[in-house]
């Protein structure tokens, strides 16, 4: 099913005051706070809105192979307004500890299952961008109980580009498209997860195949790219969509795959939209 367009709007502005932002953990900063737990024996750390702001179902956002919880900072203030929302930073990422292996899907999703019970919270609605999307859908497929809702947001990885090679040439399209005030971001968060885990996440991603869990998935489900996003064509997105037995799919005008950092209105209306009939339920 294809969901209304996102109302066109341009990407939203990403400049010097959202980097500071997105750079403050563990520092609390508009509204936003860190807490670090055990999870699964690591010292996890969780980038959270400190007043809820509402009533809402929660919002789990999780990041992608190269990044942690800075990058999704835009999007968590965002909907911070009207839903409790919880960025984790998955092991070896961010702030959390490093384990002495790259995690694959399944145990990302297996930590993930585990974080939500360290903080009692299931159903939510879980978003999943890029290689976090692989994670969500893992989840999604394999404990449904935990996921009320889903956004695949810029899912990887295409199976018409599924190799190390093909996803580094379409990143690197990526990069001419996206806010240049990002490239602090990645920078610091490449360094924090080490070069080695990066290669190997990705080729943990390219060897996942997402469909297997994609038809799975019972939650209401919205797949979200930028209209721009070489990462993820049209053509997977509506793919992916139509795997899923209850999808819709929307386009962000003007955002690339980084849909979240530079698009933070758009995507929030989205989400709201894709929850809006499962609250009435």
């Amino acid at each position: 099913m294809t969901a209304p367009a996102v109302r066109p709007s341009p990407p939203g502005r990403f400049g010097p005051a959202e980097l500071r932002l997105a750079l403050a953990a563990p520092r609390p900063a508009a509204g936003l706070t860190s807490e670090f737990r055990l999870v699964d024996g690591l010292r996890t750390h969780t980038r959270r809105s400190a007043d809820p702001g509402g009533d809402g179902t929660p919002i789990v956002l999780v990041h992608g192979l190269a990044v942690s919880h800075r990058y999704l900072t835009p999007l968590a203030l965002a909907l911070s307004a009207t839903h409790p929302v919880y960025v984790p930073d998955l092991p070896g990422f961010g702030l959390t500890e490093r384990p002495g292996t790259a995690y694959d899907v399944s145990r990302h999703a297996a930590f993930l299952a585990e974080w939500l019970a360290a903080y009692r919270l299931g159903p939510v609605c879980l978003l999943g961008h890029s290689f976090g999307a692989e994670v969500a859908a893992a989840l999604a497929a394999r404990r449904p109980d935990l996921v009320g809702a889903l956004v695949l947001a810029g899912p990887t990885s295409d199976p018409a580009a599924r190799s190390r090679r093909a996803q580094f040439g379409r990143w690197l399209v990526d990069t001419l498209r996206e806010a240049k005030w990002q490239t602090p971001i990645l920078l610091r968060d490449v360094l924090d997860a080490r070069p080695w885990r990066v290669l190997a996440t990705l080729s943990h991603s390219v060897h996942n195949t997402i469909e297997a869990d994609l038809v799975r998935i019972t939650a209401p489900t919205l797949v979200l790219t930028g209209a721009r996003d070489p990462v993820v064509p049209a053509g997977w997105r509506a793919e992916a969509a139509r795997l899923v037995p209850d999808a819709r799919t929307a386009a962000v005008p003007g955002a690339a795959h980084n849909v979240a950092t530079t698009a933070p209105g758009p995507v929030a209306e989205a989400i709201r939209g894709l929850l809006a009939p499962v609250l009435r339920r």
